[in-house]
């Protein structure tokens, strides 16, 4: 008898065979009562061996597809690993620039005002001084010529000082842009702890109407300097601080604001840092507090510049704007003041701005120690870099394989469906010659 014979004439069932990796399943036809022969290892004969050798091919290639599809899964997760290692390194060297000042504009030196060139706290002073009829200028004045006297000791227990005079910026160019974003009248507004500097500095009547005879206002015309219009006076107490961590190990307090990311995970070309933790703070002015216990830079600079982003050219910022959630800079003098706002045209230089230390009074006492950190945090990245393109690589070839193992798996799809047709054709004609 032929072996296509079969003993019933119930449908054969069929094995499927899925392939690794796909939302749809392949699927490979047999005949399952054709090779139940082969359970004591016996090989069928005929289109049985045939049926046999089918499923065969169909285990190998199955088995050769998992076992490509767990290769582009390990690449994938070691570069994974890799990008996210690369990632903290990023992070500790931009931590490491800002804290040693590394950052320079691609631009042309600005020669257009050269009269804070390399200014210390002395000039912005003198600076601040020029605005003679300003409440910072006669702010300045009354402690030139009062110093520690009674006149000036009572309105001054609450102040802390000038916005301008609170901190330094290592770079000339980054403190011209600084002080730009914020404008004058931020840079001159008068600072105090508690509502109660608010109180001595300016006092009202019965009707409401400012007294010129007390507070700021007399102490100005005591010394032929009226006091006209209106001033910024920022009270920490009232100030929404920055909740959330300091980076570890920092004595500037920096704030461990979250950087912005593309979707790979890196930071977008360019970025520096943000606008709050390139302000240095004197360290007189770091254990100055809210009642609360909160310090200048979690509450007046974080006021005033919130998360500004800096970056090194105005084409990294404007690449960059899907990821700009309140402000940026760049060190070439590009300025986006909010989302959709830009601030276009020649750039304004504010007289007064944060002061410049010069030379190695502007390092940290242990500049040496983090300079050699930053480097072996530079070798580390490079290396892991290097890690990272060779991963891309062997990915790219196992995502090769995969495709032409597929492609494989689908001429023998099409091949086995042929032979199932064939055999089911055969099995019809034996039926109706018996």
């Amino acid at each position: 008898m032929s072996t296509f014979q079969s003993n019933n004439d119930s449908q054969p069932s069929v094995n499927t065979t899925a392939l690794p990796g796909q939302d749809s399943l392949a699927l490979v036809v047999v005949d399952q009562n054709e090779v139940s022969a082969n359970a004591n290892s016996r090989v069928p004969i005929g289109g049985d061996l045939q049926a046999y050798t089918s499923i065969n091919s169909s285990k190998r290639l199955h088995n050769d597809l998992q076992s490509l599809g767990l290769k582009i899964k390990w690449h994938e997760d070691k570069i994974k690993s890799l990008r996210a290692q690369s990632n903290i390194l990023y992070d500790s060297i931009l931590e490491k620039r800002v804290i040693l000042g590394m950052y320079h504009s691609s631009a042309a030196p600005i020669a257009e005002d050269s009269s804070l060139s390399d200014g210390g706290a002395d000039e912005t002073t003198e600076q601040i001084l020029k605005h003679d009829k300003s409440a910072a200028g006669i702010w300045c004045q009354l402690k030139n010529i009062h110093g520690t006297q009674a006149p000036i000791l009572a309105l001054s227990k609450d102040v802390i000082g000038i916005v301008a005079t609170l901190g330094k910026v290592n770079d000339e160019n980054l403190s011209r842009l600084l002080s730009e974003y914020l404008g004058a009248e931020n840079m001159l507004a008068i600072v105090c702890q508690t509502r109660e500097g608010l109180k001595a500095l300016e006092t009202y009547d019965r009707a409401g109407s400012i007294d010129e005879s007390a507070g700021l206002h007399g102490l100005g015309s005591s010394i032929g300097r009226i006091l006209n219009g209106r001033f910024l006076f920022i009270c920490l107490e009232d100030l929404r601080p920055y909740i959330g961590d300091f980076v570890a190990n920092d004595s500037q307090r920096r704030l461990d604001l979250f950087k912005p990311r593309l979707p790979s995970g890196e930071c977008p070309r360019g970025f520096l840092d943000f606008a709050v933790n390139m302000v240095n703070i004197e360290t007189t002015h770091l254990v100055c507090s809210t009642p609360s216990g909160h310090g200048l830079r979690e509450t007046l600079f974080y006021h005033l510049f919130s998360r500004t982003q800096v970056y090194s050219t105005r084409v990294d910022m404007l690449r960059a704007r899907p990821l700009i959630t309140d402000g940026a800079i760049s060190l070439d003098g590009g300025i986006i003041r909010a989302p959709g706002m830009y601030s276009l045209g020649r750039r304004e230089d504010v007289d007064v701005r944060f002061p410049v230390p010069s030379g190695a009074s502007s390092r940290p006492t242990n500049y040496r120690e983090i300079e050699n950190r930053m480097k072996d945090l530079k070798w580390k990245r490079e290396k892991l870099l290097e890690d990272l393109r060779q991963e891309r690589q062997m990915l790219d070839h196992a995502k090769l394989d995969f495709e032409r193992k597929k492609q494989e798996f689908f001429m023998f799809l099409g091949q086995s469906s042929s032979y199932a047709t064939w055999l089911g054709n055969a099995r019809s004609n034996l039926k109706v010659m018996r």
